[in-house]
């Protein structure tokens, strides 16, 4: 069992920044990816960005490449989404979500899900 507990969100105005927190718990030995999804009502929930627990290799999606950065602290079993330059377009409910071992699938197939922290930005 995983816990996922996200914070950080916000109210900004475009072209500022937001940092956002996923902090994980329980058998968080048998995490492999930690990604983060947003979506909007009236749309389907979309992939943004992943790490991979151990390498740090990371995943993104193609409209927020220079924009956003994902990283972790294993230390601390938290994962972080640096997210600048934000667009009215980022606007969404953001998920942490984690993946057990053995998938290999950093877009998809995630187990486990934090109850979400709301992004809006202003034009």
């Amino acid at each position: 069992q995983v816990q996922l507990a996200e914070s950080g969100g916000g109210l900004v105005q475009a072209g500022g920044s937001l940092r956002l927190s996923c902090a994980a718990s329980g058998r968080t030995f048998s995490i492999d990816f930690m990604g983060w999804f947003r979506q909007t009502p009236g749309k389907e929930r979309e992939f943004v960005a992943a790490i991979n627990w151990s390498g740090g290799r990371t995943y993104y999606e193609d409209s927020v490449k220079g924009r956003f950065t994902i990283s972790r602290d294993n230390a601390k079993n938290t994962v972080y989404l640096q997210m600048d330059s934000l667009k009215p377009e980022d606007t969404a409910l953001y998920y942490c979500a984690a993946q057990p071992l053995g998938r290999n699938r950093p877009m998809s197939d995630y187990d486990y899900w934090g109850q979400g922290t709301q992004v809006t930005v202003s034009s």
